[in-house]
């Protein structure tokens, strides 16, 4: 793949500058388990910071570096990222000339029930740094157009192809999977969402799925690959964002998504997404900007 893949990319998105002159993200139409963006930016943009969800994406211009596992890492154009859920990480741009990258916020539960027939469990690739262009390429399938909603088939295939990509790569074989109890996992996860903006106690998931709290908690992480306490305050981290794209007072994020007030918020915030929601914002916004 060229050291330039910006040009194949941006077609279709004229509004959008190629060039990172400004700090801005942009948001693609949302589809369920499955969160697009594009970033550009100078500097370090993200403090340390670890979400949910894998991350995968593609550097697009500029070298992208950022701190995992222990290390210092650089991608240049063309390589693929890929992140693992709960990972501490930062990010930013390794040169002055700035940076644009694309990014897929995958949560673990597509990928697992993708997985399920197979008997393996959630593959950990151990490079987070990888080069393959046909990997490469269907991320972009996915990433090139962040203008227009995604296709429930073509979402079907994808999954699919990368479970096999992240297989392929993954540091050690799978071994099988032992029995979870995904029905209660998920109606666990059901009812967490279903009451994201409140404090839901240990006791009335017992109540729902029947396992004690202890097994459930194992169950869970197994499913989701996080633990139930943090797919509720993730859950409303992804509301408050929401509503911020929309525009929303952060202060009123707050109260709407169940935080006790704004700096509440912003710890949380900071603490998942590596940035205070008045920076995201900003950056929000400027994608909105002709360049």
């Amino acid at each position: 793949m060229r050291d330039d893949v910006a040009g194949q990319i941006f077609e279709g998105l004229e509004r959008l500058c190629v060039t990172p002159d400004a700090n801005r993200i942009l948001s693609a139409p949302a589809y369920p388990g499955i969160e697009r963006i594009q970033a550009q930016f100078r500097g370090d943009a993200f403090d340390l910071h670890r979400h949910d969800t894998y991350a995968l994406g593609v550097t697009m211009r500029g070298v992208q570096t950022f701190r995992y596992r222990g290390e210092r890492r650089y991608s240049q154009p063309g390589r693929v990222i890929i992140l693992h859920p709960d990972e501490l990480h930062d990010g930013g741009a390794a040169t002055e000339d700035g940076l644009v990258y694309r990014m897929l916020y995958l949560e673990p539960s597509v990928l697992f029930q993708c997985l399920e027939a197979a008997r393996i469990g959630l593959p950990f690739v151990d490079d987070p740094i990888v080069e393959d262009d046909r990997l490469a390429g269907l991320l972009l399938a996915a990433l090139g157009e962040l203008d227009r909603e995604l296709d429930e088939l073509f979402v079907d295939d994808f999954v699919s192809r990368l479970a096999d990509g992240l297989v392929q790569h993954a540091r050690l074989p799978q071994r099988p999977l032992g029995s979870i109890a995904w029905g209660q996992a998920k109606a666990a996860r059901e009812y967490l969402e279903a009451h994201v903006t409140r404090g839901v106690r240990s006791q009335e998931l017992e109540q729902i799925t029947g396992l004690d709290r202890f097994a459930l908690a194992r169950h869970f992480r197994a499913a989701f690959a996080t633990s139930p306490h943090r797919f509720l305050l993730m859950r409303r981290l992804q509301q408050a964002k929401a509503l911020i794209v929309e525009g929303e007072p952060i202060a009123e994020v707050a109260a709407a998504t169940g935080f006790a007030d704004q700096s509440h918020l912003t710890r949380h915030f900071k603490k998942a997404f590596g940035i205070a929601p008045g920076a995201w914002s900003s950056m929000v916004r400027a994608a909105g900007t002709p360049g």
